[in-house]
C-alpha cells in the first residue's frame, strides 16, 4: 500500500466509546459536506499482494463522477495514466509517462472504457467508495449510535484536529440510517477522520478484494473541477 500522503502527529485513543451528540451529529452531515462543496480534491491509495495503486485527483460529489491521475507503487507501470468514472464505468487512458497531476482538461482521445466491477476488484470497489462519500442529505444522527457508529481516538491530520469514528456495521444498518459506503460486515470496518465542523478528511475501509485497508485523504493538494471525458455522461 501507498505510504500515508500526511504523517500523523499522534493519535490518541480509549475508545471505542459510544458517540456523543455532537460527535454523532458530525458524522451524519461529512458526507452532506462533500456534496455541499461540490466537490472535494482526493488521492486514493488502494493496496495490492503486488503492489499498489495511488489516484489522486478530484471528484465531483453533484455530478457523481471522479477524475484523477493513476501511479503504480512497489509495481510496475502497465497500469498508469489517467482515469475517470462514474457509478458504471470506468474510462481509462494508459501513458507511458503518467503526470504527478492530471492535466485539468482530459485528452479528447485515446480512452478505453469498461463497466465498474462490483466484485473482485480493489480498484473498482476503491472508485465505487470514493463517490459514495458524497449525499445529498445528512445521515440519521440519532439511528448512528444505534447501529453501531463510535468514537474511536482523535488525531491531528494535515494541520487538523480531527475525530476519528467508525461507521455502523452492515449487518446492523437500516437502510436510510448509515453511511452508504460498503463495509465488511461489521462495525469499525469504516472510520471516518473529521474535523471540528464536521468535514471529513480521511476515510479508511476494508475491502474483500484488499489486503489492507483503503485509504482515501481529502485537500491533498487543490481542487480541480472535473471534466468529463468523450462518452461520459455526468448525474445531474
Amino acid at each position: 500500500m501507498a505510504t500515508f500522503l500526511v504523517a500523523n502527529s499522534g493519535s490518541t485513543s480509549s475508545g471505542p466509546r459510544e458517540l456523543t451528540s455532537d460527535q454523532a451529529g458530525r458524522l451524519a452531515v461529512t458526507r452532506f459536506l462533500n456534496y455541499q462543496a461540490g466537490g472535494r480534491a482526493v488521492t486514493i491509495n488502494v493496496p495490492g499482494t503486488s503492489g499498489g495503486l495511488t489516484i489522486t485527483g478530484s471528484i465531483d460529489y453533484r455530478r457523481k463522477i471522479g477524475y484523477g491521475a493513476v501511479h503504480g507503487t512497489g509495481r510496475d507501470t502497465s497500469s498508469d495514466g489517467l482515469i475517470e468514472w462514474t457509478a458504471t464505468t470506468v474510462f481509462v487512458h494508459p501513458m507511458a509517462k503518467t503526470p504527478a497531476k492530471a492535466p485539468a482538461r482530459p485528452p479528447g482521445s485515446g480512452w478505453y472504457s469498461r463497466p465498474l466491477q462490483r466484485h473482485g476488484s480493489s480498484l473498482d470497489s476503491s472508485l465505487a467508495i470514493a463517490l459514495k462519500l458524497g449525499s445529498d442529505r445528512p445521515d440519521n444522527a440519532e439511528l448512528l449510535p444505534q447501529n453501531g457508529a463510535a468514537w474511536a481516538g482523535r488525531d491531528r491530520l494535515n494541520g487538523h484536529q480531527v475525530d476519528i469514528m467508525t461507521g455502523p456495521g452492515a449487518a446492523r444498518a437500516t437502510t436510510g440510517t448509515a453511511s452508504a459506503v460498503p463495509t465488511t460486515g461489521t462495525a469499525g470496518a469504516v472510520r471516518y477522520w473529521i474535523g471540528s465542523d464536521g468535514t471529513m478528511y480521511r476515510v479508511r475501509v476494508g475491502v474483500a478484494s484488499a489486503p489492507r485497508p483503503v485509504v482515501i485523504d481529502f485537500d491533498t493538494h487543490k481542487y480541480v473541477p472535473v471534466r468529463p471525458v468523450p462518452g461520459v455522461t455526468p448525474t445531474r
